[in-house]
């Protein structure tokens, strides 16, 4: 531990940015990242409302290709990416043998044999030679950290297509749910994905880094009209969970497994059988004995990362996420549990620094974007 925290922060090709700006610094993953510029509440606000602007280039991108990438990607990730179109993405996992996280991931395919994953920041190093290791028993795939080579925006909000579309020649509005295109933006290369972290409509921007602050503020100058908002990490995870979205390290990690995270959507079912498939089907089988859920506190307390839940003053789980969040006006959780305590309606306790407070088990997603207005 002292090793890593001796080592020195890892910076965002707009770090200086960031700082100039006036953004709060902390360390995140490894890296010296903003937390907040205006205050999480005033970004969190703008991104339900509006739009906001993060910086994510601290996220990682490992690439796959050649003839057997598909059959290596297929074998370490839980959903089954044989059915991506070229310029389509999932959601997925990267499977331990016990069924539970390496990390979660994006996988983009390019082609019919290039993949990319984008990786969690605190876990590119161990994913990348996790990978390689087991790509190589599939044959001719070559596995590269290709990391450096990005900057990565993310353009949230529901005002961003409007936002983006002034900065492109890409159609914007063709590019559905989960899917990417390549194209420029402010003069830029770029890919551009219908993706995001926050439960609201939104893009993220893959640039190269010397353009990174070209397009950062290309992209400021031209939310200008709506009042988008430069945001940070805090925004970011109150958004998220908001949205009810896992979050690596604390709502899952490689002792969860997917069917536990409450994922189970993210497992191809079908596909051959893949690492970590064998214990997966197992659960589905005989049944779970503990799951993640989603709770609301409703009264003045807001339940942690690492709080007890309690059961006659027993502990019988643990909360892996809490805040109060700006939008909903709600303390708001996720807790690991006992299977017998995860129906909805279910009342738990917390013991938040000694005081025992009761929360209820409710339906995700606590917050869910309204869909656009027909025309």
């Amino acid at each position: 531990m002292s090793s890593t925290s001796l080592a020195p922060l890892k910076k965002t090709p707009l770090n200086a940015k960031h700082r100039a700006s006036g953004a709060r610094m902390v360390e995140f993953g490894g890296w010296d990242m903003p937390v907040e510029y205006s205050g999480i509440t005033d970004e969190h606000l703008a991104v339900r409302t509006r739009a906001g602007l993060f910086d994510v280039s601290h996220m990682g991108q490992i690439e796959l290709a050649g003839p057997a990438a598909l059959a290596a990607v297929q074998w370490m990730t839980s959903n089954d990416a044989s059915r991506l179109a070229h310029g389509q993405i999932q959601y997925s996992a990267l499977m331990a043998e016990n069924g539970g996280f390496i990390d979660d991931v994006l996988v983009y395919r390019q082609t019919d044999d290039h993949f990319l994953l984008v990786v969690n920041a605190g876990n590119i190093v161990k994913d990348h030679e996790w990978i390689v290791a087991q790509a190589k028993p599939h044959g001719d795939v070559s596995v590269v950290n290709s990391s450096s080579r990005y900057a990565l925006l993310a353009l949230q909000g529901p005002a961003a297509q409007d936002i983006l579309q002034q900065l492109t020649a890409i159609d914007l509005g063709a590019i559905k749910y989960y899917w990417f295109a390549n194209g420029e933006v402010a003069s830029v290369r770029a890919i551009v994905s219908r993706t995001g972290y926050t439960g609201e409509d939104g893009f993220e921007i893959f640039v190269p880094p010397a353009q990174a602050e070209k397009v950062w503020d290309a992209v400021l100058q031209a939310g200008k009209s709506v009042d988008a908002r430069p945001c940070g990490l805090g925004a970011r995870d109150t958004l998220r969970l908001e949205a009810a979205m896992r979050l690596y390290g604390n709502d899952m990690d490689e002792n969860t497994t997917v069917l536990e995270a409450g994922l189970g959507w993210i497992v191809g079912w079908k596909k051959n059988d893949f690492l970590g498939s064998a214990r997966l089907r197992e659960q589905k089988e005989r049944g779970l004995t503990r799951k993640l859920v989603t709770f609301e506190i409703r009264e003045r307390a807001i339940a942690r990362h690492g709080y007890p839940v309690t059961r006659d003053g027993a502990p019988v789980g643990v909360v892996t996420s809490g805040t109060q969040t700006p939008f909903l006006k709600k303390s708001i959780g996720m807790a690991m549990v006992p299977q017998d305590l995860t129906a909805v309606g279910t009342t738990l306790d917390i013991d938040i620094r000694g005081r025992r407070v009761q929360a209820e088990v409710v339906p995700e997603p606590f917050y869910k974007r309204p869909k656009p207005a027909k025309s």
